[in-house]
């Protein structure tokens, strides 16, 4: 039937297949959905008085715990505008894609850099598009920002992660049933 070499090498070419397809799967999986840094949803729009940026790292929970978080960055429209200490901001989202409530957040300032930065978690409930609403009120005036988002589980695996982390499991029992298999067809029968 040829060497035990030849044997080896046909048997291993699946196996290497296999392999191959999984991890070219997996390279594909984190394009699917987002989890990781923060990335920005509006970049130095000019609303009214002020230039405004929106980031937001828009985790979905089960829990309760709102992990939704928005990073609104404001400064003058103007270059030679200084940005008042009462400028205030406040974030709603929404469901899209089904009904649900709007929930809102005042922004709370993180320091008294340029631009200005307000920070706001809100509880993102369920995966899916969400729309986003940022309004900006102080003594310089008031402007509003529209966007949207798409919320995503941060640790739960997707359908195709599920699948990847069962093939290694997989592999293991089929050889380990191929060799159980091997065994009992090289096993000597009882004479009767």
């Amino acid at each position: 039937m040829g060497s035990p070499l030849t044997r080896a090498r046909v048997t291993a070419r699946p196996v290497v297949l296999v392999w191959g397809a999984a991890v070219a799967l997996a390279a594909t999986v984190g394009l699917q959905a987002h989890n990781g840094s923060p990335f920005p949803l509006v970049s130095n729009q000019v609303t009214g008085p002020y230039r405004v940026s929106v980031w937001a790292d828009p985790d979905a929970t089960d829990d309760g715990t709102p992990a939704g978080t928005f990073w609104v960055l404001v400064e003058g429209a103007r270059k030679d505008t200084t940005l008042p200490v009462e400028t205030r901001v406040t974030l709603a989202i929404t469901p899209r894609d089904r009904p649900g409530p709007t929930l809102a957040a005042s922004g709370r300032p993180t320091g008294a850099q340029v631009p200005q930065r307000f920070i706001a978690a809100l509880l993102m409930n369920h995966e899916g598009p969400y729309a986003v609403a940022v309004a900006v009120d102080g003594p310089l005036g008031s402007a509003h920002v529209d966007t949207q988002v798409d919320a995503t589980y941060a640790t739960r695996p997707g359908p195709i992660g599920v699948i990847l982390s069962l093939v290694p499991f997989l592999l293991a029992g089929g050889l380990w049933l191929k060799l159980l298999l091997r065994r009992r067809a090289a096993a000597p029968r009882p004479q009767a």
